[in-house]
């Protein structure tokens, strides 16, 4: 039976149109580049001119933030994309042949599983110096063991199935089951950890941001938004609030949109049809 489409799922998936959309329009959309200062324009609130106001260098609000919007997106996608195909390769690797390799992964997956992530991240993007380069690499660095622990478990899982047993008996070699027969019935899993991932990704790239470890001025970012607004939060609390919104909004509909799919591929939740 057909499964419909539920009410989190479409919300999800408008928000982030929405949102990806705006971003990809913003030279478009707004009058002002994001690095124009106005040293007479600074701090003014909300106007028909700047419809989010302007921030301490009078640099128009509505241009950083949807240009903000591409360093944040654009690098969350990156990261979880670099991670799940590292701890892919490396689950299934392990999950079908074993022995030493299945060992080599698991000690290594469970060193880095058993340091807090975050404290991990700031601790390699400190050692490495701040930047884009480097903080790909810190995260890619703590983020594979999530995806290769799920993926080599439900590898180990179906290499015991007796449909896997009989195509060795025809004698089916290894690359060629995996391509046909493993990696499309772990894809519902990936899918679903890889929306979970984005989100994650977008507070530890907004927390190294905050700290300076992670995109450097003059390229917008809603983290580093928030960072230079400290000082004025009293007299102009729309620099913090309007970023602010933006990243709550980008999780929240990542989160939805991950419960939304993992419903949607949820057999259990299947109706069983009227007779």
């Amino acid at each position: 039976m057909k499964k419909k489409r539920g009410p989190k799922m479409i919300t999800a998936v408008l928000i982030l149109s929405g949102m990806i959309t705006a971003s990809i329009l913003a030279p478009v959309l707004v009058r002002y580049p994001p690095n124009e200062l106005n040293m007479q324009m600074r701090l003014r609130p909300p106007s028909y001119e700047h419809p989010l106001g302007t921030d301490a260098l009078g640099r128009d609000m509505l241009s950083r933030i949807l240009y903000g919007g591409r360093a944040s997106m654009v690098l969350a996608l990156s990261t979880a994309l670099l991670s799940m195909l590292l701890g892919l390769v490396l689950g299934v690797m392990a999950g079908w042949y074993g022995n030493a390799l299945d060992w080599i992964f698991t000690t290594a997956a469970n060193i880095f599983q058993g340091l807090p992530d975050t404290c991990l991240i700031v601790a390699i993007a400190g050692t490495l110096g701040p930047g884009i380069q480097n903080l790909l690499a810190a995260m890619i660095i703590t983020s594979w063991a999530g995806f290769s622990r799920i993926v080599r478990a439900e590898t180990l899982s179906l290499r015991e199935e007796p449909y896997i047993e009989s195509m060795r008996c025809f004698a089916c070699n290894g690359p060629r089951m995996i391509m046909c027969h493993i990696l499309p019935n772990i894809r519902n899993s990936v899918i679903i950890l890889f929306t979970a991932r984005i989100g994650r990704n977008i507070l530890a790239i907004s927390a190294l941001s905050f700290l300076g470890l992670g995109v450097q001025p003059p390229t917008p970012d809603w983290s580093m938004m928030i960072n230079d607004a400290r000082m004025h939060y009293r007299s102009a609390p729309h620099l913090i609030i309007v970023p602010g919104i933006c990243i709550f909004s980008l999780l929240l509909s990542l989160n939805m949109l991950g419960d939304a799919l993992r419903d949607w591929f949820d057999v259990k939740n299947d109706e069983a049809p009227e007779l």
